[in-house]
């Protein structure tokens, strides 16, 4: 008599592979693509030391005399300088390239902090309750009171007034980071209490209660990996918020310094050279901001449907 095995689990990767999450994607001609401008754009802004032409921070590969060269397909252009130059003489592909690494490491960094903080307090304003749920939820209604921007904005300020502009400029992109995510937590911070509100009276959480567990790994272990979905979708709309922030921050004078490319001071520092003909120095790296920017939220709207649960169709 032969005793009847059970057949083995899945693997992780054959889960995968047959998930909706990877039919939907496969069905989605604009979420390929944008994923697939995103991947490249991060690979050359990763990648920027080794392909750039020029490196932008090195003031011996700056030369004054070719400032303002037109790219490739305009008369007047030199060969080597294939976007052209910007007002100081720099390769504009290159600042451009770097200048994205800079926009990228800022909006992870700031989305991360965000989710740090927001995740935390929303766990423990959803599950604690009481006074903590109050004063917590009291305080991020406070900040969303304020926009972003205007938030950004006085607390970079301060941090410029207290430290000064050549101590800002020495810690720009850590400062940028700290600023744009102490704007943003709020977002995380609501979503998480939502959802652990909506999980902290199932069965499963009663029953860990039962059993003696602490209320931090309750929190941390059993409810946060059930409320993962919406932080997911929060964080690509956030990373690209967080981009425009340090943009609109750098041209307004509180963010990267020029000689510090990102794509916000790049922009800057051609505004005033628009009208003098030279449009290339603040369009091109305006172009690389709005198709970052789109692809993001493209990957946003994808991952919001696909992890929505009521559009789940089998």
């Amino acid at each position: 008599m032969t005793i009847p095995t059970t057949a083995a689990p899945p693997s992780r990767w054959v889960r995968f592979r047959d998930s909706y999450l990877l039919h939907s994607f496969r069905r989605d001609l604009i979420a390929q693509i944008s994923l697939l401008i995103f991947i490249v754009m991060v690979a050359a802004a990763v990648l920027a030391p080794w392909i750039s032409p020029t490196d932008p921070y090195d003031l011996a590969q700056i030369d004054i005399l070719s400032s303002e060269l037109p790219p490739f397909w305009i008369d007047g252009s030199d060969p080597y300088y294939l976007l052209g130059t910007d007002a100081q003489g720099r390769d504009l592909l290159s600042t451009i390239l770097y200048g994205t690494r800079v926009s990228l490491i800022i909006g992870f960094g700031a989305v991360f902090l965000q989710a740090l903080l927001g995740v935390c307090f929303g766990l423990m304003a959803g599950y604690l309750g009481g006074r903590v749920d109050a004063f917590l939820m009291r305080l991020a209604d406070i900040q969303l009171s304020f926009s972003t921007l205007m938030v950004a904005i006085i607390v970079g300020a301060l941090v410029k007034a207290i430290f000064g502009g050549a101590t800002f400029s020495d810690y720009a992109v850590p400062l940028l980071v700290v600023i744009i995510g102490l704007a943003e937590w709020p977002q995380y911070a609501r979503t998480v209490r939502a959802s652990v509100l909506a999980e902290k009276s199932k069965e499963y959480v009663d029953a860990a209660r039962i059993m003696g567990l602490k209320s931090r790994r309750i929190m941390f272990r059993h409810i946060l990996p059930n409320t993962l979905s919406p932080i997911f979708v929060i964080s690509t709309v956030q990373i690209a918020n967080a981009i425009i922030s340090e943009a609109a921050l750098s041209f307004l004078g509180l963010g990267m310094p020029e000689t510090q490319p990102s794509l916000g001071s790049l922009i800057k520092s051609g505004f005033d050279y628009i009208q003098s003909g030279s449009w290339w120095i603040t369009l091109l790296p305006g172009a690389v901001l709005v198709v970052l920017v789109l692809v993001i939220n493209l990957l946003g709207d994808w991952l919001r449907d696909v992890l929505n649960p009521r559009l789940y169709k089998n």
